[in-house]
């Protein structure tokens, strides 16, 4: 029996080699999930410890841009390694769904969700939401010097007083909502007077900055810019005020934030798992109480109180499937603003 021990220790190890190198390579890291992600990554990086906490399944997370993740996707078609993509705004969502890559979301989870934080196709949902505002210098300007809509500011009264971050997937985002309530020419022509009026910023924080400092009287950004610098030191915004447009006007549009599972996911249970946590009562109320402070808008979890309610910001009613994002690339560079 001394002899034989060796032998059976061996065929163990063989075993157990033989197994860790099975044809199926998802066996090894079947408890891993791997997310692409282009949404901030410090809240991303809360609502995924949550996930693994409650569940015991850990998630790799790969951080980029939306349309650098979306393209990434789309190239990579059923090779990705990815099981989940979360974005900042949703025309990289439609991007990567237009090519089908994604799976449906399972209905329980699209039942955590108001309609109209989901596409028609149900194979993506929102999880978080940021509301479009007009930033302005509270010493340069009053509220009844303000344009009453988002399309005023093309106008020449704005030139050279307004910035906007050209750029950034945040702002394509909005001139795609321009795009879906205005239409293409419309877009065009307000796209043409934004060429002649604005100053071009790198990102929301730069564009409020330049509000602050006087360097513009105002400038097209996401309301959680302001909110999260009054919350800290109020350094880039204590001469800064938002207006909040209303009246569903296409400066009144609410973006939302995506999540979705990949088609060629090899962990499709899981990766449901994790998008329906995202939208459910403990990943929003994770998101709500968050530094974070964008908007919490699934399971019926109220929004940071510190921010003005969803109830009263009339956004325009928009099917976020419909949102273009190579469209809009398209007119910006007609402009020159790309």
């Amino acid at each position: 029996m001394r002899r034989l021990a060796p032998v059976v220790a061996g065929i163990a190890a063989l075993t157990m080699l033989t197994a860790a190198c099975g044809n199926d390579p998802s066996e090894s890291d079947a408890g891993t999930l791997t997310l692409y992600n282009a949404q901030h990554d410090d809240l991303v990086e809360a609502m995924v410890a949550g996930f693994t906490k409650e569940t015991g399944i850990k998630v790799d997370i790969r951080s980029g841009k939306d349309f650098e993740l979306a393209n990434q996707l789309v190239q990579e078609g059923d090779a990705s390694p990815a099981d989940v993509f979360l974005t900042e705004n949703s025309p990289a969502m439609t991007l990567v769904d237009g090519n089908g890559r994604f799976s449906k979301v399972d209905d329980a989870t699209v039942a955590q969700v108001p309609a109209q934080y989901v596409p028609s196709s149900h194979n993506w949902v929102g999880f978080a939401a940021r509301a479009t505002v007009l930033a302005y210098n509270s010493k340069a300007l009053t509220p009844d010097q303000l344009p009453a809509s988002i399309m005023d500011v093309a106008t020449p009264e704005w030139q050279g007083k307004v910035g906007v971050a050209a750029g950034g997937a945040d702002f394509q985002a909005i001139v795609s909502a321009v795009v879906a309530v205005k239409g293409e020419q419309a877009a065009a022509d307000w796209l043409k007077g934004l060429k002649a009026n604005a100053k071009i910023y790198q990102g929301n924080g730069a564009v409020m900055k330049a509000v602050n400092a006087g360097e513009i009287q105002a400038g097209v950004i996401y309301h959680y810019y302001w909110y999260k610098d009054r919350a800290e030191s109020g350094a880039n915004s204590a001469d800064t005020e938002l207006k909040f447009f209303g009246g569903k006007d296409p400066g009144a549009f609410v973006s939302i934030s995506g999540a979705g599972v990949l088609k060629s996911s090899k962990h499709q249970a899981q990766a449901q798992q994790l998008v329906k946590y995202l939208t459910g009562e403990n990943g929003q109320r994770i998101l709500s109480d968050s530094k974070a402070l964008e908007y919490s808008i699934a399971s019926d979890v109220p929004a940071n109180p510190a921010l003005k309610p969803l109830s009263e910001l009339d956004p325009p009613a928009i099917d976020v499937a419909t949102l273009n994002g190579p469209k809009v690339v398209e007119l910006m560079q007609q402009a020159g603003l790309l």
